[in-house]
């Protein structure tokens, strides 16, 4: 296909310059120290001005720019004109530059299905900000240190965070954009603040250094706030090694990926599609697979419920291995939908 770049692709160097956009947005407001934060549905389900921003940055940015394709995003907002310096224009040169794998070369706007998370693991980030006195964020500044080391035990919640942009075709997710907000918070003086990593499952992921957990350690990333004995119970049946306890899914599959933790498992409804869709396709753009605790693959299409009441199993190798050692307890509890 000689000319313009593919329309998946266009749309997939937006939404790296949009995540990018919405990572600085969420500096901003953290550093502000003004987070605005209303309970949803209790103090496990938060909102804060920057989840509202942030998305507000990037639906109306790709909307903007791509105004047939379906977006649905986590927050529920009024519908307001959005402020033009929330708009962001920018598309990534180097994607552009890629070739579309070519089942999805001849795409079109209204068969794009975009999940937005504009901050996941928002109750890190209000925790870190609790734990960050205003002194202590002006000396931090989030726009790159300037101390030599964190001030705070909350602080390490901050690579918790990140943003998530999911584009779906058919039910699946073909691409993928993290933006973690505050990569880099720990390395001091000057440091350049966050990163975006991105992927497409017969393309390739980038932003990141693939990594592995030893063949012979199990490492499982299971959730820091949403625990019980479903949970506990499956995650103790995966016969780990080492249980690693944080929030956002966004992270846990960074975490597997950069070889930190070997399955994520979660054995609780809790988590939705706009959890689980960009990181999905990070995820199997490098040999991995996400489903659902039966080993059933989720479906992305703008009509499904957004709860993923079956939970979430992901590996980056031996997928198979975990599906088999859930529980029939926790099947039972969790049946497939």
């Amino acid at each position: 296909m000689s000319g313009s770049p593919a329309v998946v692709m266009r749309l997939v160097a937006s939404a790296y310059s949009v995540a990018e956009k919405a990572g600085a947005i969420v500096r901003k407001v953290l550093h502000s120290g003004e987070l605005g934060i209303v309970e949803k549905t209790g103090a496990n389900d938060l909102q804060t001005l920057a989840d509202r921003l942030a998305q507000q940055s990037i639906c109306a940015s790709l909307s903007r720019r791509f105004p047939k394709i379906t977006i649905i995003g986590e927050e529920e907002l009024p519908d307001e004109e959005v402020q033009e310096d929330l708009i962001e224009n920018g598309q990534a040169e180097e994607i552009l530059q890629k070739t579309c794998p070519a089942e999805y070369s001849g795409l079109t706007e209204e068969e794009l299905v975009v999940w937005v998370d504009p901050l996941d693991g928002t109750k890190e980030y209000t925790e870190a900000s609790r734990g960050l006195h205003l002194p202590t964020v002006a000396q931090i500044s989030l726009k790159g240190s300037n101390t030599s080391q964190p001030h705070s035990k909350a602080l390490w919640l901050l690579d918790n965070v990140t943003v998530l942009i999911g584009i779906a075709y058919g039910g699946k997710a073909i691409a993928g954009v993290i933006n973690q907000p505050f990569y880099n918070y720990q390395l001091g003086a000057g440091a350049a603040l966050g990163r975006t990593m991105w992927g497409m499952p017969g393309l390739g992921a980038f932003g990141f250094q693939l990594q592995e957990v030893p063949g012979d350690k199990r490492i499982v990333t299971t959730t820091r706030s949403h625990s019980n004995k479903l949970v506990t119970d499956c995650v103790d049946a995966m016969e780990p090694h080492e249980v690693i306890r944080v929030g956002g899914a966004g992270n846990k599959i960074i975490q597997l990926v950069e070889g930190k933790a070997s399955a994520y498992v979660f054995a609780s409804p809790g988590c939705k599609k706009w959890d689980t869709c960009a990181p999905e396709a990070i995820l199997h753009a490098v040999g991995g697979k996400l489903t659902d605790i039966h080993g059933n693959a989720y479906r992305y299409d703008a009509n499904v419920k957004h709860m993923n009441s079956a939970g979430v199993l992901a590996a980056l190798r031996n997928h198979e291995y975990y599906v088999n050692r859930v529980p029939q307890s926790v099947l039972q509890a969790l049946k497939s939908h």
